[in-house]
Order: C-alpha cells, then sequence, then structure tokens
C-alpha cells in the first residue's frame, strides 16, 4: 500500500481577462532621454522636437522635417510611387517582403527616403530626407535610385542639393543590389558637379554604414545636428577590432568638427536660417 497518492490537480479557473481601454493620459507625455525630465509631447513638438531643459534633439520625423524648414506649401514630392522589392527571396525571422508590407502600413511610407523640390527663403532646392523608422533608415535598390534622382533632378534644373541623411547604412536584406547604391549614388554626384551648383549634405543622429561612407559624406558643405552619431562602424565594433579604447565622444559631430571632418554643428532652431544664408551665398 503506498504512503501517499497523487490526485489530478484541478487546474484553477481564468477569468477571461478584461480588456483595459487605454488611458487618456496616454501619449501626452515624453521623457528626454538625456535629462528624464517628463515634458508634454505638444510643447516638445511644439519646440520642434528639442528638449526645452537640456537642448538635447529628440528625432524629427522626416515630413515635418521637410514642413519645418522649407518654405510653407514650396514642397513637390516626386517618386513616391517607387517600391522595394524582393530580388533575393530574402527570409530571416521574417521574410523580408512581409517585413516591408507591414512597415509600409504602420508608416504610410513606401520606402525610407523622400525626394522632391522646394524653396528656403525664395531659393529652390532638390532636396531629400532619409526616414529612419523605415527600417532604420536603410539603403536598398529604392532608396539609392531615390537619391541619385535627387542630384539628377538638381543637375537638369540647375538648383542646389540638399540632403539629409540618418540611415543604419546598406539594407542588407537586398544584398549586392543595396551595396551597388553606394557607388551609383556617387556617380550621380560627380554628373551633378559639372553642373556648378552645390551639395549641402545634413549629417542626423545617426549616419553610419554605406550612407556615411558614400554621398552623405561627399557633400561641398557638411553639416551636423548636436551630439549625432556619424561614422562607418559603430563605436563598439571599431573597438572590438582593433582592441583599444576610443576617446570620450568618439564619432560625434562635435569630436567630427574638431577633427575637421565635418564644417559646422548647426542645432536645429538655427538650420532653416543656416541652410538659407549659404545658399544664397554659394548656390
Amino acid at each position: 500500500m503506498a504512503w501517499f497518492s497523487k490526485k489530478p490537480r484541478i487546474a484553477a479557473r481564468q477569468e477571461p481577462a478584461e480588456e483595459q481601454a487605454p488611458s487618456r493620459m496616454q501619449g501626452l507625455w515624453a521623457k528626454c532621454e538625456n535629462c528624464d525630465e517628463i515634458i508634454y509631447r505638444q510643447e516638445l513638438e511644439k519646440n520642434i522636437m528639442v528638449c526645452p531643459h537640456c537642448e538635447h534633439h529628440h528625432p524629427w520625423q522626416a515630413r515635418a522635417r521637410l514642413a519645418g524648414l522649407l518654405d510653407s506649401g514650396s514642397f513637390e514630392e516626386f517618386d513616391k510611387e517607387l517600391e522595394p522589392q524582393d530580388p533575393l527571396g530574402f527570409s530571416d525571422s521574417k521574410k523580408y517582403k512581409d517585413r516591408l508590407k507591414s512597415t509600409r502600413k504602420s508608416l504610410d511610407e513606401n520606402d525610407a527616403f523622400i525626394s522632391g523640390v522646394g524653396r528656403i527663403d525664395g531659393t529652390p532646392v532638390s532636396v531629400g530626407c532619409f526616414v529612419f523608422e523605415f527600417m532604420g533608415g536603410s539603403m536598398g535598390s529604392v532608396v539609392g535610385e531615390k537619391v541619385t534622382r535627387v542630384f539628377e533632378r538638381a543637375y537638369e534644373l540647375k538648383y542646389p542639393a540638399l540632403i539629409f541623411s540618418a540611415s543604419g547604412g546598406a539594407r542588407m536584406q537586398e544584398g549586392i543590389f543595396s551595396l551597388m547604391q553606394m557607388a551609383k549614388t556617387s556617380a550621380a554626384i560627380a554628373r551633378f558637379r559639372n553642373g556648378n551648383k552645390p551639395y549641402v549634405s545634413v549629417l542626423l543622429h545617426p549616419t553610419t554604414g554605406g550612407v556615411a561612407a558614400s554621398f552623405a559624406w561627399l557633400g561641398d558643405i557638411i553639416l551636423a545636428e548636436p551630439k549625432a552619431l556619424i561614422g562607418f562602424a559603430g563605436p563598439r565594433v571599431i573597438e572590438q577590432t582593433i582592441r583599444q579604447k576610443l576617446p570620450e565622444g568618439f564619432q560625434r559631430s562635435e569630436f567630427l568638427l574638431e577633427h575637421g571632418m565635418i564644417d559646422a554643428i548647426v542645432p536645429r532652431k538655427e538650420m532653416r536660417s543656416r541652410l538659407s544664408q549659404l545658399l544664397r551665398m554659394v548656390g
């Protein structure tokens, strides 16, 4: 006779969890990642996504940036119909075509770059801006084509070229098709320079990888926002490769300005007036 016997456990009945209605306060506040201050989101957006306490530059969406820097109503978008394909049938944890589909649906953007023409204080420009929220602003074949068309359009219209870069680099889901965009965009800049118009490159946080290694660094004038991370490989990768500790602030815009890699650091509130001044001088 057994000293004990096991009785089947009766699982406790679980009541269906009540769906909590979203709080009315949800999304009204934001926390500054630099000074940890809690900021009313509407106030942050009114201040063009710059913290009013510490001047930290938060991400600013591409369309809001273009609307804030270009003359009101002057922006005309081109090439919006271009959509990336899946030439390699790439799949990792998720199929590339499914990733594209879900990202396009959530952002209402076809890819990671917006291009067109506009004016800054009356000066016409061929302009482009990265959408970093779209797969880290990675450069695939469509992004490369749009960037190329910014320079081709500037050459044909005899406009200055202006690009705001924020990217993690080449889109590796497209393999060699992505890497070839570095050469393609650089060749477009070489042709554009025959027109004797300036190319102003504005480096945002972060600008890395194949974008930094190609057209982003090829500007006649290179500007950057404060404390932007700019470079080919990330600091951690470099430290592991050379097995040395990097200097404080390495690859930040302040470090690059000190070492002659960029021409100026321009706070976001001053960007429109600085671009207007530069375009009048050299455009």
